[in-house]
Parts: structure tokens; C-alpha cells; sequence
């Protein structure tokens, strides 16, 4: 097919995805337990923006001529990689979708997609759209199934050329040992404990605002989440006192279809159980709770909502501190020097993430660079783009998704040498 028509074909799906927001919409709250909301202005418009995002690149993949000799000469193709496995996470599901299927589509493959089992029905729904949009048939193919078996089964086929997966770091591992077998083109987006580093000259009521939007947005469950805050000494009291006012004030927990809902229920009941896990741990370390630590049972009793959680006075080498909850749950400590800051931000096996704030720009880009992390945001959080990359380093992820980078990974680069004249 030539790579306009890809491009027109994409094009007409994000047309379709803003066609049928609300249904989409409706059904990611239903699987997943979002604000509607959210999942209607948010999660499908990035669906549809992606789409068209990626469109646009279609016709303009291309190699390049190097110059090297004139008895030589050189040129570059960028080839498709073949069948890729997408393996979709619960958090995010159309979303995560779009992020993996753009660019894998506009670069000339074809693609098996796998939706996460607590979330299955919207990525269904956009397979509907995908057959309405003119793909021909077999170009997307969506499948339901545990990660256990369809999982393992894509990772471990020797017909699948790539994976791409977002997931916990656990199971990125074992995709890698799985896919190992025919030594697959794999991109992982997996977990992390990101910190937000909050410097005394920072403009405080901003950082608090910025920091509960890091953590508490989609019930915590963000693999960027800003779960750690690092706050300078000299303000560690006033901002705290800020941020669980914002707490206070913002997450509304409640029915997700209702419009002033901010916060849902957990996914499940397992993730709602280890949330409950951590915060009991929390408190057996000798934790202060300064907000939360509870179900939350207002909202008729029903659903696995927990109230968001602050933990207080944490220390490096709490259980709470070092490891991802992937629930509205934060902990916050404080520090002295920037050195000792970006230390205590560098001390984790994740990398995915981070946030600085401060007013003093040559600081914060000082330290941006500094923070072993693949995304560092400046006086804000989480506000990821389309247009820009997303990944992390360590053991947060391989390769980069979004943005011009995101389509690296989709194609091989096969370089032509001719010969103009070297005779033997």
C-alpha cells in the first residue's frame, strides 16, 4: 500500500475515534474506572490526536543518500519490521493503544494487539473503527487473553518480528526472556517510583498543585507518577500543609460518571488490595500518615475506592519509598542540598520520570540533567505531549514511544552501497 494511503487511512480513524468519543469514552470508565470525564476530553482526544499525529508521518519515511565517495554510490532504506505484538496495559487502555498502533501502522506493518484482561471492551470497540476506517483485513488483529498465555504466546512466536509492551518492570523482564527466542525488536515502557524535587525558591502553591496532579490523577495508577516528593527543608512544612489542602480540595472521590468526580475506584480488587498492603506497611515503618491510609466507603458502600494517601517523614529505606504502588499514594521527605537531592532522586532501579521546581532556571536545567530519569518536567507534572518522546532508562524501559522518536522503533534501517567504478 502505498504510504499516503496509509496515512489517509489513519487519518479517517482519528476522525472515527472523534465520531464515536463518547461511546469509547463510556467504556473505558466502565473497564477501567475513570472519570468519564477524563476519559472523554483526555484519554480519546489524545487517541484521536495521536492517530492523525502519526497520519501526517506516513509519506514522510524515507532513507537518505550519504555522501561518502564518488567511486561510491550510498543510500538508506527504512523498511518496515513486520508483524508487531502490542501488549496493552489496564491503566490506559486506547490511549496505549493509539501510542503503539500510530506509528507501527504509518511505518508499512502489520499488527497483533493484545488488550489487558481487566480491561478488554474499548480496544474491541476500536477494532470496529479500524474495519470502518478500510484497513484491509489482517493488518490489525486484536486478541483478548492473559498475559500468561497470549502473552507468552506472542512473545515466545517466531512469526512476530517485534513486541511492544507496557507493564509492570516484572513482567518486561520475562517478555525479554520470552522474545529472546528469535532475538524480537522489543520497545518496553515499564515501571517507576519518580521523584519531584521541590527547591525552597520554588512558587510553592504551584508545586503543590502540580505534585497532587503527578500522584493522584487516574487514582494513582500512572506509570510516570510522581510518587516520591523531595521537598528542601526550609519550606518541607508550609508544603505539605499546601498539598493536603489541594488533596482536600480536589480529589472528590466518587461515581466516575458523575462530572465533578476526580478520583474512581482502583482497577481491581487485587491492585485495591495492594494498595491497602503498602499503606500497612507504611505505617509499620514507622511512617507518619498525614492524609488517608483507609478504603473509602462513601460512595454506597460499593467500589474499591481508597481515600488518597500522604505519607509523611519517609525515609530512603522504607519499603514505601523504594517501590511502585500504582495507587493515590505518596510519599514525601525533605532534604538539605541540591546535591543531597538529586542523590536521594538517583536512588532507585527506576528511571522514568521526574520533576524539578524551582524558580531558578539554571538550576533546574542544571538538574534536569543531572536526574537519571528519560523525562524531566520543570515546574510542572505528568503533562506528557504527543509530539514529544516518551520512555525511560534503567529499569524503567527500552526505546522511546510518541513524538518523531516513536517511529525508530517501527522500521529497519537497511543501508545500499553501489559501486561507481572500484574495479579489482
Amino acid at each position: 500500500m502505498a504510504s499516503a494511503d496509509r496515512g489517509n487511512l489513519l487519518l479517517k480513524l482519528a476522525s472515527l475515534v472523534e465520531e464515536h468519543a463518547e461511546t469509547l469514552a463510556t467504556i473505558e470508565t466502565w473497564d477501567n474506572g475513570k472519570p468519564y470525564q477524563v476519559a472523554l476530553n483526555e484519554d480519546v482526544g489524545e487517541v484521536a490526536g495521536t492517530l492523525r499525529y502519526y497520519g501526517g508521518y506516513a509519506d514522510k519515511i524515507h532513507g537518505q543518500v550519504i555522501n561518502t565517495s564518488p567511486a561510491k554510490f550510498a543510500y538508506t532504506l527504512r523498511e518496515p519490521v513486520g508483524v508487531c505484538g502490542q501488549i496493552i496495559p489496564w491503566n490506559y487502555p486506547l490511549a496505549m493503544c493509539s501510542w503503539k498502533l500510530g506509528p507501527a501502522l504509518a511505518c508499512g506493518n502489520t499488527v497483533v494487539i493484545k488488550a489487558a484482561e481487566q480491561t478488554p471492551l474499548s480496544i474491541l470497540y476500536l477494532a470496529n473503527l479500524i474495519k470502518e476506517a478500510g484497513f484491509p483485513p489482517g493488518v490489525v488483529n486484536v486478541l483478548n487473553g492473559y498475559g500468561k498465555t497470549a502473552g507468552v504466546a506472542m512473545a515466545s512466536h517466531l512469526d512476530i518480528d517485534k513486541i511492544a509492551f507496557t507493564g509492570s518492570t516484572a513482567t518486561g523482564r520475562q517478555i525479554m526472556k520470552t522474545a529472546s527466542v528469535n532475538m524480537k525488536n522489543i520497545t518496553l515502557e515499564t515501571g517507576g517510583k519518580s521523584p519531584l524535587l521541590v527547591f525552597d525558591d520554588a512558587e510553592l502553591e504551584q508545586a503543590a498543585k502540580w505534585a497532587h496532579v503527578g500522584i493522584m490523577s487516574n487514582m494513582g495508577q500512572i506509570c510516570t507518577a510522581t510518587s516520591r516528593i523531595l521537598v528542601q527543608e526550609g519550606v518541607y512544612e508550609q508544603f505539605i500543609k499546601l498539598f493536603k489542602g489541594t488533596v482536600k480540595e480536589v480529589s472528590k472521590l466518587g461515581d466516575p460518571f458523575h462530572d465533578d468526580t476526580f478520583q474512581g475506584p482502583q482497577v481491581t480488587k487485587a491492585q485495591y488490595e495492594k494498595v491497602l498492603g503498602y499503606i500497612e506497611s507504611g505505617k509499620s515503618e514507622g511512617a507518619t500518615l498525614a492524609a488517608g491510609g483507609e478504603a473509602y466507603k462513601d460512595v454506597n458502600g460499593k467500589g474499591f475506592f481508597i481515600a488518597p494517601t500522604v505519607f509523611t517523614d519517609v525515609k530512603d529505606d522504607m519499603k514505601i519509598y523504594q517501590e511502585e504502588v500504582f495507587g493515590p499514594f505518596v510519599v514525601i521527605s525533605s532534604f538539605k542540598t541540591e546535591a543531597e537531592a538529586v542523590a536521594r532522586a538517583n536512588d532507585t532501579t527506576y528511571g522514568l520520570g521526574s520533576a524539578v521546581f524551582t524558580q531558578d532556571l539554571t538550576k533546574a536545567h542544571r538538574v534536569a540533567r543531572d536526574i537519571e530519569a528519560g523525562m524531566v518536567w520543570i515546574n510542572s507534572s505528568n503533562d506528557s505531549d504527543i509530539h514529544i518522546p516518551f520512555g525511560g532508562v534503567k529499569q524503567s524501559g527500552i526505546g522511546r514511544e510518541l513524538g518523531e522518536a516513536g517511529l525508530a522503533a517501527y522500521t529497519n534501517v537497511k543501508a545500499v552501497h553501489v559501486n561507481m567504478g572500484t574495479r579489482l
